[in-house]
């Protein structure tokens, strides 16, 4: 894009100082349109998301397989470097999909996961049930979303499922007060 050398900028000479204003050359890069060719990306986001609304379950119901997959190798190899990194990605991808999905009470219990995963000093000593709640919450929820009068329970599960996992976590930290602040955090489990 070459400048217009034409245009000087206006120079304003006062007793103790100048003041330069350079010209406004982006008035020539805009360009007017009338309204009905005004173009809405979030309205286009949303109708997207509408269209594909319908494979949101499929996607959540696969992301649930590949979190049942990660713990059933856990429970059969133990905590591994890399049995504790799948089972951390597949909760905190589902932690990260949920909202967007239509999902936020699963996406609260894959984040009450991912905490005990980063949080706990030693995986290995971790209750088996306290990991496996989480994985038979999040798939119950995922299953049964559809249905009404589960939203309270699913809320209600998130959130018990919270405090056990934060009640735990400060219990075996209580010797580290950097993992303590991280545990005290807000919660993403929807308020009731």
């Amino acid at each position: 894009m070459s400048r217009d050398k034409t245009q000087a900028p206006k120079v304003e000479a006062f007793a103790d100082h100048h003041i330069i204003t350079p010209p406004n050359s982006l008035r020539r890069a805009i360009r007017r349109v009338v309204d009905r060719e005004l173009d809405d990306p979030v309205a286009r986001a949303e109708q997207a998301l509408a269209g594909l609304s319908g494979e949101f379950k499929t996607w959540m119901r696969s992301e649930c397989d590949r979190l049942a997959e990660a713990h059933e190798a856990v429970v059969r190899d133990g905590f591994t470097a890399q049995t504790r990194d799948e089972l951390f990605r597949a909760a905190h991808d589902i932690k990260g999909d949920a909202s967007t999905f239509g999902f936020p009470t699963a996406g609260a219990a894959a984040e009450s996961l991912c905490r005990i995963i980063e949080h706990a000093p030693d995986l290995d000593l971790v209750p088996a049930e306290l990991i496996r709640h989480h994985i038979d919450a999040i798939q119950a929820i995922v299953r049964e979303h559809n249905t009404i009068e589960k939203a309270g329970v699913a809320t209600a599960l998130s959130h018990k499922l919270r405090n056990v996992a934060d009640e735990y976590l400060m219990h075996v930290n209580k010797d580290r007060p950097d993992h303590l602040e991280a545990i005290a955090a807000p919660s993403l489990v929807p308020a009731d």
